[in-house]
């Protein structure tokens, strides 16, 4: 059982709460019950290593269980080790370390897909994991984020994303003009949604056709160059006093409204 904060082992795991440790090993840190099952689920090649505390893997036996499945042994850790692995105050007496698993922007646009969203410059982690869990929920096919996005692994969009990380593809590093070229080779319309852009209801019809949305950073939306690359740009309505929307809020309208109009056509 590891007891002691301050061994190597727990200092390399809590590395990776900062970029330039994923990056230099291509780990990422996940934290909670949640995550680990998700993972366990979808993607248990990606894991290399399991802690938890005694209690938590009581509470979770269905983890344990998981874990020998896929070769994994739980490695028993107490509550201060743990503290010291994660990025959050109360991890829920479960971390793991698993590999960072992008996909290329050449595989994601092969299989004909019919709904994509492409995050510009999205800086709020929280609002990144709240668009990668609204887009699995919608059904997308998936996520591409340029190089001016934040890191996907960051520990903030891996709680957000609620497991949805591991449920669908995500291309990392993306030059925009290479994803929007890639989408328009696939035979979509890319749909950037900006507030100066047509009334969304006048538009709603051509949802229904393969759209890749194109969705900017939180405080100045697409530059210029951006919504001149995109086929459309649209706007969500405005009924009450709101003075606009989250972005994470716009686009899980966007991405839903999408999936209705495919699945009802």
């Amino acid at each position: 059982m590891l007891e002691n904060p301050r061994s190597p082992r727990v200092r390399a795991v809590a590395k990776l709460t900062k970029r330039s440790a994923r990056h230099e090993s291509g780990l990422f840190l996940l934290e909670g019950p949640q995550a680990a099952r998700e993972a366990l689920a979808y993607r248990p090649d990606t894991l290399v290593e399991v802690f938890a505390t005694p209690a938590a893997v009581e509470r979770h036996p269905e983890l344990r269980a998981a874990a020998e499945d896929a070769g994994l042994d739980i490695v028993f850790a107490s509550e201060a080790v743990l503290g010291a692995m994660a990025d959050t105050v109360t991890p829920q007496g479960i971390v793991a370390v698993a590999r960072q698993s992008a996909t290329s922007v050449r595989d994601v646009f092969a299989g004909a897909p019919r709904l994509i969203a492409i995050c510009e410059e999205v800086r709020d982690p929280g609002n990144l994991g709240t668009i990668i869990r609204a887009a699995d929920a919608a059904g997308a096919d998936a996520i591409v984020l340029t190089g001016r996005t934040v890191d996907p692994y960051n520990p903030k969009v891996v709680r957000s994303t609620t497991g949805s990380l591991f449920h669908l593809p995500v291309a990392v590093g993306v030059e925009l003009e290479t994803a929007i070229e890639r989408a328009h080779a696939a035979g979509m319309r890319v749909v950037a949604a900006d507030v100066k852009g047509e009334d969304f209801l006048e538009h709603r019809a051509t949802l229904s056709e393969p759209t890749a949305w194109l969705f900017g950073n939180e405080a100045h939306g697409l530059d210029d160059d951006a919504l001149s690359r995109a086929d459309l740009a649209l706007r969500l309505p405005i009924y009450g006093a709101a003075e606009s929307l989250n972005l994470a809020t716009a686009a899980s309208v966007c991405l839903y409204e999408t999936a209705f109009a495919q699945r009802a056509g």
